[in-house]
């Protein structure tokens, strides 16, 4: 495997694009240094991204590897793990990537306190300060560390997922607007959008 290049300033891009730097992040830009080992920088949708989870280091993947929600080559499964699989149009290659459980299991008693009381009812300028400390300190760890030791890499499981389609646009008979055909619903004869299939479905 080829040790993928990811400069400090390419870094720095990706936590601005993301907004912040967390260990979320981390895990993400190491995940995409593993993925482009394996795979250059998607060139439109030649590469494609199976992420398992809707957590800050999907936007790393979709920085640095070139696979947006947008071109339909970043695919969300809303499991709730950190497992990213990459797949290559052009030879059917694919990669399973998934953080071992020790990345995130060794988060002291404070940390976990204090993210719990930031949640419910907020952090005294002391406390962000701990907590932010926690997490630049697991932040840089998860950046120092071999890549062997964040994640398990095995084949991709399945088939490539298929290429995003345009479709026909079709106008819901409910609040007038244009509405993807797939995601359109049939009532009392009319074509409704989801929103407004599910409001009628509240009233019957």
């Amino acid at each position: 495997m080829r040790q993928a290049k990811i400069t400090p300033e390419l870094i720095e891009k990706t936590i601005k694009f993301h907004g912040h730097n967390c260990p979320g992040v981390s895990l993400g830009i190491r995940a995409s240094e593993l993925a482009l080992s394996e795979f250059q920088r998607a060139p439109d949708e030649e590469i494609v991204a199976v992420v398992e989870t809707d957590m800050c280091g999907v936007d790393a993947i979709q920085y640095l590897t070139g696979c947006t929600f947008g071109k339909g080559n970043l695919i969300h499964l809303d499991h709730g793990k950190n497992v990213f699989t990459f797949y290559r149009r052009s030879d059917g290659k694919g990669i399973r990537i998934s953080a071992k459980p020790e990345v995130f299991s060794d988060v002291d008693a404070d940390v976990v306190a204090l993210q719990k009381r930031m949640v419910q009812e907020g952090l005294n300028a002391e406390e962000e300060e701990r907590l932010a400390k926690a997490r630049a300190a697991r932040g840089q760890r998860i950046m120092s560390a071999r890549l062997e030791e964040l994640f398990e890499v095995k084949p991709a499981q399945g088939p490539i997922p298929e290429k995003a389609r345009i479709l026909e646009s079709l106008t819901c008979e409910a609040c007038g607007e244009r509405t993807m055909e797939t995601r359109t619903r049939r009532f009392m004869g009319k074509t409704l959008c989801i929103p407004c299939f599910k409001a009628v479905e509240k009233r019957i």
